[in-house]
């Protein structure tokens, strides 16, 4: 049996070693918000010594079956997560954007069940995992933040499952379009009723569990309906009550106060 791949960077990227900078910024506004992040933690996350390396879009950072020597923080751009299958055809599982660790879990699981690619171009922030080792057991604060991360993702999913399993596709949309609305909105990403989704139709098929003609499809009776309009990777409500009520929102699962 061979052994599973490690990660490997494109030629395109470049890395290199910064120190305490703005790269963690997105991180802990979000942990401000989302955990009620201490002073003194804060103090230990712009310590940590993190190596940017800037991605192209629609690159692997790292694929199903590799070992990751480090985990991953999104500064900026987005990325997905996704399986493929023998076929070819591929489910995204998740979106990612600035300031969240898509691929915390590879703290704990070896080896990726999971593709973890760009979707537009990224700069990421690596954190070796002996370091994040060294701060979990060092900082217990810390650490619970990091898990109620991944408990954050492990929510998520469940309610991608709902979505994919359950509604129909264009309350399947408007529900993906306005939980990753609320999640830029933490991060000052959202312009009035405007914001970026930078997803093709195939993109948003493979989301959704559709074909790209079908989200085509999709696309048009939400603009038509006058509910929302997308357009070159951004959407525009047009009808906040119809957009709401079309997704069937509940956005308690995304956790965004340390209450919740």
């Amino acid at each position: 049996m061979t052994a599973p791949r490690r990660r490997r960077v494109p030629r395109t990227t470049r890395s290199y070693l910064v120190p305490s900078d703005a790269i963690r910024a997105a991180l802990i506004s979000r942990l401000r918000i989302s955990s009620g992040i201490s002073e003194d933690d804060i103090r230990e996350i712009e310590a940590l010594p993190i190596v940017v390396q800037h991605f192209p879009a629609e690159s692997y950072v790292v694929r199903d079956g590799e070992r990751a020597t480090d985990c991953c923080l999104i500064a900026d751009g987005f990325c997905v997560r996704s399986k493929t299958i023998a076929s070819g055809n591929r489910q995204i599982l998740s979106l990612h954007i600035p300031g969240e660790i898509p691929d915390l879990m590879s703290l704990f699981l070896h080896v990726m069940d999971h593709d973890l690619m760009t979707l537009t171009p990224c700069t990421l922030g690596l954190i070796n995992h002996e370091t994040l080792r060294k701060l979990h057991h060092r900082r217990v604060t810390l650490a619970e933040m990091f898990w109620r991360d991944t408990l954050i993702d492990a929510a998520m999913f469940r309610e991608w499952i709902v979505n994919v399993g359950q509604r129909p596709a264009p309350a399947r949309l408007a529900h993906v379009m306005i939980e990753l609305r609320e999640r830029l909105r933490l991060i000052d990403r959202v312009d009035g009723n405007d914001f970026e989704m930078p997803m093709t139709q195939e993109q948003i098929g493979e989301a959704l569990g559709i074909t790209a003609v079908h989200a085509n499809r999709v696309i048009k009776q939400l603009r038509q309906e006058g509910i929302v309009e997308f357009h070159r990777g951004r959407v525009k409500v047009l009808d906040e009550g119809k957009f709401l009520e079309l997704a069937d929102f509940d956005g308690r699962y995304l956790h965004q106060s340390p209450t919740l």
